[in-house]
């Protein structure tokens, strides 16, 4: 039964007492609006005097009026009572028999619905465990596609390549042959004249051939990422805000390291900045920069500097390495896996601090550290490289020789040993001013 018609059945019945009581005093209570004291019982209402002659034993006494009225106020009372004593009881009723049946339907459907849940909870996870399969799959016959074509490019182009080199065998024999045949016929002026025509001929037709094989080479090198590396960062223009951030695996706090990369310049000026590690107490720790076609290493600061002159050209990969060792102060340049300058008494003692920030394709200088969580420029744009970058790697310790010489092959399989500080393609890249992954 709803509480709201208990509610209303209660109210009824209290409603047909009041009134009952009501009909059946009504005659006996008169009411004196006139009186101005309504505390105070009139004489005329008053009661009878009781006469000498004792009241019979089994009668029973007359009440007066306002003793009859308190007992219709407490059988009122006590019929309300009543009455809510039983709403409550019948509300524990009611509640007792919904529980029951919320627990009745709990057994009996509960099984169903949590079978049903796991079932399609299943479903739903062989689904996704099958198109995440189609998908791999669908990736890996787009990688093989791509290889693919890839080796098909390159061989077309060797098989170019070839045909160019025996083309340029067969000229420079047909040049010495006219070359010997000019020489035995030097006398006449008209053999002087035929020979000087066909050499005229050779020597444009060498030029072409020559043309077109830059022309090849130029395309493979723009298609193609050295050592196997599949993705490589590009540096579109000069900017101050075109720079990458690598975050390390690890503290950068050491007393020996080796950085190397990977470096295809656009345009090199008197100062463009490959590898930067600063702190805020000194923003040029470790440093790689490019001045010109020379490559530059520092340690500690400008003071401590190696210098490998004619090392980089514009438009062409080149793998570069720098190493130091704290113990003995020796820092090495390494290019294309062969060590190019080297020099003593570099930083000797000295050890990295931690919490810097490493950056590629800038530097932080002093201003620029001051200004970094401002508005204001914290690059300066003059220094900023153009071009692409991979195989970045940094260790904690001095790469031997074979080891940097593996790292530099042009036709590994892989884009290098991944270092144990920064490790390319593991390590996160933050990108920023324009800067993208390229692959």
């Amino acid at each position: 039964m709803p509480l709201w018609r208990v509610l209303q059945a209660v109210c009824l019945v209290g409603l047909v007492g009041v009134v009952v009581r009501a009909q059946n005093y009504g005659d006996e209570i008169e009411v004196n609006y006139a009186d101005a004291y309504y505390n105070e019982i009139n004489e005329g209402d008053q009661a009878e005097a009781p006469t000498s002659n004792p009241p019979p034993p089994c009668s029973a006494p007359e009440f007066s009026k306002w003793d009859k009225l308190f007992t219709m106020l407490e059988n009122s009372q006590m019929k309300e009572n009543m009455l809510l004593q039983y709403s409550d009881d019948l509300m524990k009723v009611e509640l007792r028999s919904l529980r029951g049946e919320v627990l009745q339907f709990v057994a009996q459907y509960g099984g169903s619905c949590a079978a049903a849940v796991e079932s399609a909870a299943r479903r739903a996870g062989v689904q996704a465990d099958l198109q995440l399969k189609q998908a791999l799959d669908r990736l890996r016959e787009t990688a093989a596609e791509q290889g693919e074509q890839q080796e098909e490019v390159l061989r077309r182009i060797l098989e170019a390549g070839g045909e160019q080199a025996a083309r340029l065998d067969r000229l420079e024999n047909k040049m010495g042959g006219r070359t010997k045949s000019f020489q035995t016929r030097h006398a006449t002026e008209d053999g002087g004249e035929k020979g000087n025509k066909g050499k005229l001929d050779i020597s444009e037709e060498l030029q072409s051939l020559r043309e077109q094989l830059e022309l090849y080479v130029r395309a493979t090198s723009t298609r193609v990422l050295p050592a196997g590396c599949d993705m490589a960062l590009f540096f579109p223009m000069r900017s101050p805000k075109t720079h990458a951030e690598i975050i390390p695996q690890h503290s950068m706090q050491t007393n020996a390291f080796t950085a190397c990369l990977w470096v295809k310049p656009t345009q090199v000026l008197n100062k463009t900045v490959l590898f930067s590690y600063g702190t805020t107490t000194n923003p040029l720790e470790l440093q790689l920069v490019l001045n010109g076609q020379s490559i530059l290493f520092t340690v500690g600061g400008e003071a401590h500097l190696v210098e490998a002159q004619g090392a980089v050209e514009e438009g062409s990969w080149t793998h570069l390495c720098g190493s130091w060792s704290s113990e003995q102060g020796l820092a090495s340049l390494w290019v294309h896996g062969q060590k190019v300058a080297s020099s003593p008494g570099v930083a000797e003692g000295h050890q990295l601090p931690t919490g810097g920030n490493i950056i590629l394709g800038q530097e932080y200088s002093a201003d620029g550290l001051a200004k970094r969580f401002g508005f204001q420029d914290i690059f300066n744009a003059e220094e900023a490289f153009t071009g692409k970058m991979t195989g970045v790697n940094v260790w904690d310790r001095v790469l031997g020789k074979d080891e940097i010489s593996q790292l530099a092959r042009a036709d590994g399989r892989r884009c290098g040993n991944r270092g144990n500080l920064v490790a390319w393609g593991v390590s996160q890249i933050v990108t920023k001013g324009g800067v993208e992954l390229i692959f």
